[in-house]
C-alpha cells in the first residue's frame, strides 16, 4: 500500500463526434462514453454525463470511504447500495450542481449497533475527498434496514 499524501488519477478525453467523447485512463481497461445532456442544446440521451460522473463520483466516493472506515472499525454489515440525485440550478446566470442527496441504505444483521452505523455513515461523508473538493452541499439519507 502506497502510504504517500498525494496521489494523481490521469484521464485522458478524446471528442469523437456531435456532443461525444470518450473517456480513458492508462491504468484501467475501460472506457466511458460521454456526452452533452439532453436538457442542453444539441444534447444527447442514454449516455453519461459530466453532471452523472460528477454525482457517481460522490456516490462512489462514500461507498469507498464508508468500506475503509467500517472494516477499521469493524463493523458487520450484510451490503451496501446507494442512491444519489444531483440538483443542477442556475445562480446568478451560470449552471451549478447545488446539491447532492445520498441516500445509501445498508443491511444489518441486529439494529443493535444502529448509533455507531449512522457515526460511521456521517464520518464516511465528512472524511470523502470527493465531497471535500466542491461548495456543492451534499446531504445523506440513510436507510438502515435489517
Amino acid at each position: 500500500m502506497d502510504n504517500s499524501n498525494t496521489h494523481t488519477y490521469e484521464v485522458n478525453l478524446r471528442w469523437n463526434a456531435e456532443r461525444k467523447g470518450i473517456l480513458t485512463s492508462p491504468v484501467l481497461p475501460s472506457q466511458i462514453e460521454v456526452a452533452t445532456p439532453p436538457e442542453f442544446p444539441k444534447g444527447m440521451k442514454n449516455i453519461w454525463t459530466p453532471e452523472h460522473l460528477f454525482v457517481a463520483a460522490i456516490n462512489s466516493c462514500l461507498m469507498a470511504t464508508f468500506l475503509d472506515i467500517a472494516e477499521n472499525s469493524k463493523f458487520e454489515f450484510i451490503s451496501f447500495e446507494s442512491n444519489a440525485v444531483g440538483t443542477v440550478e442556475k445562480l446568478d446566470g451560470k449552471l451549478a450542481v447545488t446539491e447532492i442527496l445520498l441516500k445509501p441504505t445498508i443491511v444489518v444483521p441486529t439494529l443493535k449497533h444502529e448509533e455507531q452505523l449512522r457515526k460511521i455513515l456521517e464520518k464516511s461523508e465528512k472524511a470523502c475527498a470527493i465531497s471535500n473538493s466542491i461548495k456543492t452541499k451534499v446531504i445523506l439519507e440513510p436507510i438502515i434496514k435489517v
